[in-house]
């Protein structure tokens, strides 16, 4: 497995450009001619949108919304948030639930590493804080992949020092009564991108090689 830094502050990625990227190394790691490939990068800001997302979930005040192929509902990536794309094969057969499984505990990781207790929601996709005296119940981790010819692409976002205004404008991941948060807002101290993903990486590591047959499963 190999790590690529995509695009970091200030070199943000245009998301159409990464989505190529995405598409062009999941042939070549279909066909054999390139290893399983992590990318994390920081995008421009930009709305996604995946194949459930309604009507109603989408910005109210006409910002335009790029629709892809993935899972899960709409998004924004931008400035102070890692987006990852795991292009990774997955063993036979394939179990969509527990691959996505693995990156949320990926997620739940990191935030320990920072001191920051997240978890799972049940029924719901991607790493959470739970409600307390700071507000509802928050999600600070999401997940949207596609899986095609046993290999993985797109993967997922993980806040940290985002502006968070961008959740006022859509229903984000579609999901009524719950907010966004980061870890720079749970810490009250700013945590740039730069000081998460070595965490991201290391996690990444432990975690992914454990999808393959005869390996320790997580719980």
């Amino acid at each position: 497995m190999r790590f690529v830094h995509l695009g970091l502050d200030p070199d943000f990625v245009d998301y159409e450009q990464a989505w190529q990227v995405q598409r062009d190394t999941h042939a070549k790691v279909v066909a054999g001619e390139e290893p399983d490939t992590v990318y994390l990068l920081e995008h421009r800001a930009v709305y996604t949108a995946g194949k459930r997302t309604e009507p109603q979930e989408r910005p109210t005040d006409g910002t335009p919304v790029i629709d892809v192929d993935r899972g899960g509902k709409i998004t924004w990536h931008g400035p102070g948030q890692i987006t990852g794309y795991p292009i990774v094969r997955l063993p036979a057969p394939i179990d969509v639930v527990g691959y996505v499984r693995h990156i949320e505990e990926m997620m739940i990781r990191v935030c320990a590493d920072f001191g920051v207790e997240a978890g799972r929601v049940e029924g719901e996709s991607g790493t959470w804080i739970a409600e307390d005296d700071r507000g509802p119940r928050r999600k600070i981790g999401a997940i949207g992949i596609r899986v095609s010819r046993q290999v993985a692409m797109h993967g997922f976002a993980l806040n940290c020092n985002p502006d968070l205004s961008w959740g006022k404008v859509i229903i984000p991941c579609g999901i009524v009564g719950a907010g966004v948060t980061s870890l720079s807002f749970e810490l009250g101290r700013d945590v740039p991108v730069t000081e998460v993903i070595p965490h991201v990486e290391k996690h990444l590591a432990d975690i992914l090689p454990t999808l393959r047959p005869n390996r320790r499963v997580l719980a």
